[in-house]
């Protein structure tokens, strides 16, 4: 049983950052790409960044250059630095996985960015 777990969420002024983590945990013989999706109500859940086992990232246009993924390989962990934040990106932040050639999702965390 694979499972992933979010942490990192919170309320946060506009302008300030936080960090998101997401732990896999389980039977996990290979884990390939990794990424942060959001929904924010009312809205289709988007991708945020992704990065694949080779590290290379990509990123929504709206958030280059103010967030930053990363993975600890060693840890089996994606992170999200968030920078910078703005009312619009307050979501539900969720994590996704393509581990042993299959999807898994996270709960998801609640990131919300005050004016």
């Amino acid at each position: 049983q694979v499972q992933l777990v979010e942490s990192g969420g919170g309320l946060v002024q506009a302008g300030g950052s936080l960090r998101l983590s997401c732990a896999a945990s389980g039977s996990i013989f290979g884990i390939d790409a990794m990424g942060w999706f959001r929904q924010a109500p009312g809205n289709p859940r988007e991708l945020v960044a992704r990065v694949r086992s080779s590290g290379s990232t990509s990123y929504r246009d709206s958030v280059k250059s103010r967030f930053t993924i990363s993975r600890d390989n060693a840890r089996n962990t994606v992170y999200l630095q968030m920078s910078s934040l703005k009312p619009e990106d307050t979501a539900v932040y969720y994590c996704k996985a393509l581990i042993n050639l299959a999807n898994y999702w996270g709960q998801g965390t609640q990131v919300t960015v005050s004016s």
